[in-house]
């Protein structure tokens, strides 16, 4: 079945009842023995966080917020998969499908969609108009979660290329981060005739030999990073990547366990200057938490590590990008990697940019910097 349905976020007063009297009975647990960051996210701000997340946060007023954007269900190989989908109002637009990751969702994307499918309200050139279509991940937000294995990058990217087609897009560009990059990359390496080029805003690559032998200044700010996330930052990815159903009983069940597990990454990878609402609002981190939280995706987004987990760099394949890449590294992404890294695999990088603030949530952070990046992309491909 293809058929394409018209889909609202419609979550029931008992859901929402629910989740607050799951709040109410958290049991928390006691201090951290550093009284800052270093062994995850403190008491004080849980409790700080929880008690707004009760008493302050209005999920009515957030629902008719993500709402303000068409959305829809269409069923690809057994799952339904939800989708933003803007059609400009420019004739000669062009669709651009933009993906997320985890710790993310759609909702990194809900203050740039706008001014990416007419950039004309804010004075910008017609010329800069896309499509913009923006799917969750199997296993995430509003989309099914797989009840097989099998829903790795590659069968995501093969999905995405199939919605594209569907929506009557026989030319598109693709974007993405995190876990959108590698399903990014991975459309550009399967090249099923569709997708014209690809931007990202984490390059799946790793260091070349030069750079671990003789390694440059900006060689050495990429390792110092990769170092500091082997050893302090990628604990959740060995336990999502080998455990996910054990995980998911936790933060199925606890709101704030769900909350707190995301929201580190949030302190951890966005250029925060040692809090994240320093550029995020409460409000809106908990909007990105809620999009775990409605569906129960503790456990089924973590599966995409069990799936995928270095399946990006499986041996024996062509792993190297040969459409036109666009490349934004922003200073605080986990490892900020220099170019000569990324053209090993990128092999057509048209647009490269290292920009001077802004994190791995890029469009989420700093969502005029993320739309010029886009914009000044493009303009140098062709459909």
């Amino acid at each position: 079945m293809t058929e394409i349905v018209p889909f609202e976020l419609a979550i029931s007063q008992a859901a929402i009842d629910e989740l607050n009297a799951r709040l109410s009975a958290t049991r928390f647990p006691e201090a951290e023995t550093t009284g800052d960051w270093n062994q995850g996210v403190p008491l004080a701000y849980a409790q700080e966080l929880a008690q707004y997340w009760l008493n302050d946060y209005r999920w009515a007023d957030r629902q008719a917020y993500f709402n303000r954007h068409a959305q829809f269900k269409t069923r690809i190989d057994g799952l339904d998969i939800h989708f933003i989908h803007v059609r400009s109002p420019h004739e000669h637009a062009r669709p651009l499908i933009v993906t997320h990751g985890w710790p993310g969702s759609v909702v990194e994307f809900h203050k740039v969609i706008d001014a990416l499918a007419d950039p004309t309200v804010n004075g910008g050139d017609p010329g800069d108009a896309f499509h913009v279509v923006c799917p969750s991940l199997p296993g995430y937000g509003f989309s099914d979660k797989p009840t097989g294995t099998g829903w790795g990058v590659e069968k995501i990217a093969q999905a995405w290329d199939e919605l594209m087609g569907r929506l009557g897009y026989n030319r598109y560009f693709a974007q993405g981060g995190d876990w959108g990059s590698a399903v990014t990359t991975a459309i550009a390496i399967q090249n099923r005739g569709r997708c014209a080029g690809i931007h990202v805003n984490m390059p799946n690559v790793r260091a070349t030999k030069e750079a671990l032998e003789k390694p440059n200044e900006g060689d050495k700010r990429a390792l110092a990073g990769a170092q500091y996330y082997q050893q302090w930052g990628a604990g959740y990815s060995k336990q999502q990547s080998t455990r996910p159903q054990t995980l998911g009983y936790g933060l199925v069940d606890s709101p704030v366990g769900q909350a707190m597990w995301v929201i580190e990454k949030f302190y951890e990878w966005t250029d925060c200057d040692g809090h994240p609402e320093n550029v995020l609002t409460k409000e809106e981190l908990l909007d990105n938490v809620m999009y775990y939280w409605w569906q129960g995706n503790g456990a089924s987004s973590g599966r995409l590590y069990w799936e995928s987990f270095n399946q990006a760099f499986a041996a024996g394949q062509d792993n190297t990008v040969k459409l036109p890449t666009g490349c934004s590294i922003f200073p605080k992404e986990i490892v900020p990697a220099p170019r000569s890294w990324a053209e090993k695999r990128y092999k057509n990088i048209v647009y490269w940019n290292e920009l001077d603030k802004g994190g791995h949530f890029a469009a989420f952070e700093q969502p005029e910097l993320f739309i010029t990046e886009l914009r000044n992309c493009f303009r140098l491909m062709s459909l």
